[in-house]
């Protein structure tokens, strides 16, 4: 499974606010969403406005500014993250730009500043929330009810953390405890150029036990621990052949937290042992 957390799509109409529309002026033109773009690919249209709701007048410059914001997209912070970047990276092909809502904004700046402070950036001025329409303008809306509708009982964001260090598993029993409350997670790296990287991290999760775990709400939430602990997952990617490790963890008041991190060797004695005897072990 890519290290991608899966975005909620609406169609445009579901967002419009009919009023007034609102034009900044400049001499624009239709042009084909480039490939380049992959955050604003299979969003409900396929052309955008350049110059963009942005200021930017060339596509260099568009593809490189809004790679800068690919990661935050996949840490799925918002359901309209999305939605909202697009509208500005690539406006619509209308007759008149539209924004996004104030409320839009404010939305997903709550819910995704967080993701950003854990890679030492803040809510940039360009995205001031002040600077987009009320709602009862022609604009983006965010469906305030929908998104608590299908946040309504789920886990929290996980949580910027200090990185736990890959250890080493040593006895056989200690390799049981750990199996009793844990994910197997297999990271690769693929090179491809995003931003300032050099490469995607693709992640694969395996449950040992579900115990206590929910198996795939679970597996959403580490793929975002994943993803916002950026600094953990560089450090088990150091190369690009494919590692696997054991993640130990609990949860506290619904959010994910990591405690340890243990290298898994195939060929080590104790793990091999442990895994013969798994099938018989009882977890407290």
């Amino acid at each position: 499974m890519l290290l991608t957390a899966k975005i909620l799509i609406f169609t445009l109409s579901g967002f419009l606010r009919v009023s007034t529309g609102f034009d900044i002026g400049l001499s624009t033109k239709c042009v084909v969403i480039p490939k380049e773009m992959d955050m604003c690919h299979e969003i409900g249209y396929s052309e955008m406005r350049l110059p963009n709701l942005m200021g930017h007048t060339s596509m260099a410059e568009v593809v490189l500014k809004s790679t800068t914001w690919q990661h935050l997209v996949h840490t799925d912070c918002h359901p309209h993250v999305r939605m909202f970047l697009c509208s500005l990276f690539a406006p619509i092909c209308l007759d008149t730009f539209i924004h996004p809502c104030r409320s839009m904004c404010v939305g997903v700046r709550d819910s995704c500043a967080p993701a950003l402070a854990c890679h030492g950036h803040t809510w940039p001025e360009s995205l001031d929330c002040n600077r987009f329409p009320a709602d009862e303008d022609m604009c983006l809306a965010s469906l305030t009810k929908e998104y608590k509708y299908l946040h309504k009982g789920r886990w929290k964001m996980p949580a910027c953390q200090t990185c736990p260090a890959v250890e080493e598993l040593f006895t056989h029993k200690r390799v049981l405890e750990v199996f009793c409350d844990t994910v197997k997670v297999k990271l690769s790296k693929k090179r491809a150029v995003i931003g300032d990287q050099d490469y995607n991290i693709e992640c694969h999760v395996e449950f040992i036990t579900q115990g206590s775990l929910l198996p795939y709400e679970t597996q959403h939430m580490i793929q975002q621990w994943l993803l916002i602990n950026e600094n953990c997952t560089q450090r088990m990617t150091q190369t690009h052949r494919p590692m696997v490790y054991l993640l130990v963890g609990k949860i506290e008041e619904g959010i994910i937290l990591v405690n340890q991190i243990y290298h898994w060797q195939r060929r080590d004695s104790q793990l091999t042992l442990a895994t013969q005897k798994w099938r018989y072990h009882k977890c407290l």
